[in-house]
């Protein structure tokens, strides 16, 4: 590894809305050397001491001290950020940030690059492409068109409040409210309720039974199919379960939903209908997210994000309704990859 160490090298950020991972490289061929993660990096919603500390902390982990001079170029790709304008609120935060999380550690890099994490993301697939299109699924959700290695389009994106539609935030939000309905008397049963009342805490004497919850295609009388669940559950419970779960759901940032979106994806292997419909609406809401940037069939789609990997529970949803845009997903694990890769093109290009 000394060795390795003794030529030029680059780093490659992927700062996300729950983790930042930096990759340090080999200059000449991408060669991976280190990696160090920590926590989110979102360059919009991270105030910038905070979004430093972060920077400092995986790009601490990920380059030896003996190497830090070494250091030709670093290259991020951040949630919450563009490189389209230089005036940019969330690119001007991540520069900031990142400026002074390297200076803190010693890195003098002739080339500081910021990009989005959705450019950095579709820089990940073979070949590091320069055009085409972009999906990023995971704690939120995001599609571009990229053209010369920068965002041309995009389409959503707006975060949890506003937008992200799809996301993880947005099934796991649909979770909870899918436990509400039942609870209150307007939803379908569930066992997101309990599963999603187990997660977040609250007493299990609150929580429905399972013989609350009627199993895919029941006999039960239509106005137990489409209401609460009658069953044991009683009033005085679900009344209970309300007054617990608001107040823990209140207690954590909104973001903090998207954990609970691998408990629809299982809700949904168990064939709960309800969850089942969650998954095939954030799928919906996806294509539609793509379909906006009126994509031409054959053109290359690269798609990253927690959702959307090889296990992913809308990995197969998605790809159908892709297949009938004539899109192929070309799966990518995360923007760490593209950001070497934009490093290492930096350094050439200063060269």
């Amino acid at each position: 590894m000394s060795n390795e160490l003794n030529q030029d090298l680059v780093v490659g950020l992927d700062a996300g809305g729950t983790r930042t991972r930096a990759v340090l490289a080999t200059a000449g061929d991408g060669r991976p050397l280190g990696e160090g993660v920590a926590g989110p990096g979102n360059a919009l919603t991270v105030p910038v001491p905070q979004l430093t500390e972060q920077l400092a902390e995986s790009v601490g982990r990920a380059v030896p001290e003996r190497a830090r001079g070494r250091v030709v170029a670093v290259a991020g790709g951040f949630a919450g950020a563009t490189g389209a304008s230089p005036d940019e609120p969330g690119r001007l935060n991540a520069l900031a940030a990142l400026t002074a999380a390297l200076g803190g550690l010693g890195i003098a890099t002739e080339t500081v690059g910021i990009h989005s994490d959705i450019e950095a993301a579709f820089a990940s697939a073979p070949g590091a492409p320069a055009d085409g299109l972009a999906l990023v699924a995971g704690t939120g959700a995001v599609a571009a068109r990229i053209a010369e290695r920068r965002c041309a389009a995009t389409v959503d994106g707006d975060g949890w409040l506003l937008g992200d539609d799809g996301s993880g935030f947005w099934i796991g939000r649909s979770a909870v409210r899918a436990a509400l309905r039942m609870a209150d008397g307007r939803g379908r049963p569930t066992a997101l309720a309990a599963a999603v009342g187990r997660a977040l805490g609250l007493p299990e004497e609150a929580l429905p039974y399972e013989a609350d919850v009627l199993p895919s295609g029941s006999n039960a009388p239509r106005h137990e199919k489409d209401g609460a669940a009658s069953g044991k559950w009683s009033r005085a419970q679900r009344e209970a379960f309300r007054m617990h779960l608001l107040p823990a759901v209140m207690a954590q940032p909104p973001v903090h939903l998207a954990r609970l979106a691998p408990l629809v994806a299982e809700a949904a292997r168990r064939d709960d209908a309800v969850a089942g419909a969650i998954l095939d609406e954030a799928a919906g809401q996806l294509t539609d997210t793509v379909r906006a940037l009126e994509p031409r069939p054959g053109e290359r789609i690269v798609a990253t994000g927690g959702l959307l990997g090889p296990e992913g529970p809308l990995t197969a949803p998605l790809t159908s309704r892709l297949r009938a845009l004539g899109l192929t997903l070309d799966q990518v694990p995360d923007g760490c990859p593209g950001a070497v890769a934009l490093a290492r093109l930096a350094h050439e290009g200063h060269g």
